[in-house]
């Protein structure tokens, strides 16, 4: 957990690329993972110089806390009802399996 807090901002594509890699590992327990990671994968695009913005600096903080931070998910109780629920915009697709205890939504997987 300290070396994730401690990690500096990527220098390069090269960087860019091994934080993602190491940080899509798991996407499935963050909440809008590809929301957040969107500066930093355009870096990634063929003819895109590596500006790292204020932007990008942003993204790859939020995804630091979000490394770090215990999630917030229960296992599933295969004797109630799945729901899922979807969420889409110009440039991502999110996705979250949950099921509903006492009337409140627990997610289960972030995809």
């Amino acid at each position: 957990v300290e070396v994730i807090k401690k990690l500096p901002p990527p220098v390069n594509i090269k960087c860019v690329r091994s934080f993602l890699g190491h940080a899509g590992f798991y996407r499935r327990f963050i909440k809008d993972f590809s929301k957040i990671t969107k500066p930093l994968c355009q870096l990634l695009q063929h003819d895109v110089p590596f500006n790292f913005t204020e932007e990008c600096v942003k993204a790859f903080e939020t995804l630091k806390t979000a490394l770090v931070t215990a999630p917030v998910i229960i296992t599933p109780d295969w004797s109630k009802p799945f729901e899922l629920m979807c969420d889409t915009s110009d440039f991502a697709v999110g996705a979250v399996l949950g099921q509903r205890h006492d009337k409140i939504f627990h997610s289960i997987y972030y995809a």
